[in-house]
């Protein structure tokens, strides 16, 4: 798939089987990752991987938190199968590190490049996701179970697998509604 195909024509694919991707592929997934804009190489990033037995391990990581966070029994009961709606999910966590010429925000972003370039790498090599956060990704039950610093992020949870459908294609958006110029 050529670069610019795979940009203009991204989707995110919430229903996602077997198989994760693995080997080779895998492989090309993480150098994405590390390939992010990384202003004075700090390198802000950590990822864990889930798969197998470590979705279940999210999962009770979830449940955990829900019942801590006093969630509703609804919210409780479905929390660990939230991570089983795929094969793997990639945790992305800003590391924060205090330095005088990147600020937190530009660290947070630079992990958040690293999980969009995930998600590209995947879908040119055959697989999709959706990159999701909600409530637990602000967790203070869930950052304390990944040994977060009160400055760290929990940017996202990439879930990857193989596409049940075809996506649907979309209709491009008006660039003129976002963009505007400075030409004088």
């Amino acid at each position: 798939m050529h670069a610019l195909e795979l940009l203009l024509n991204r989707t995110s694919q919430p229903r996602l089987q077997e198989p994760a991707p693995a080997g080779e592929v895998l492989e090309n997934i993480m150098q994405a990752a590390l390939r992010a804009p990384d202003h004075a190489a700090l390198t802000p990033w950590r990822f864990v991987v889930c798969q197998g037995q470590g979705l279940n391990r999210l999962g009770e990581l979830l449940e955990q938190a829900a019942i801590a966070s006093d969630m509703s029994e609804k919210d409780i009961e479905r929390a660990p199968q939230l991570p089983l709606r795929a094969p793997m999910v990639i945790v992305a966590i800003t590391k924060y590190q205090e330095n005088p010429k990147v600020p937190w925000i530009e660290q947070v972003a630079s992990t958040a490049c690293a999980v969009h370039a995930m998600q590209m790498a995947a879908l040119a090599q055959g697989f999709n996701g959706i990159w999701r956060t909600g409530s637990y990704a602000q967790n203070d039950e869930v950052k304390k179970a990944f040994a977060l610093q009160e400055q760290d992020e929990i940017v996202g949870f990439l879930y990857l697998g193989t596409p049940q459908a075809q996506a649907l294609p979309r209709k491009p958006k008006d660039s003129a509604d976002y963009f505007e110029f400075w030409n004088e």
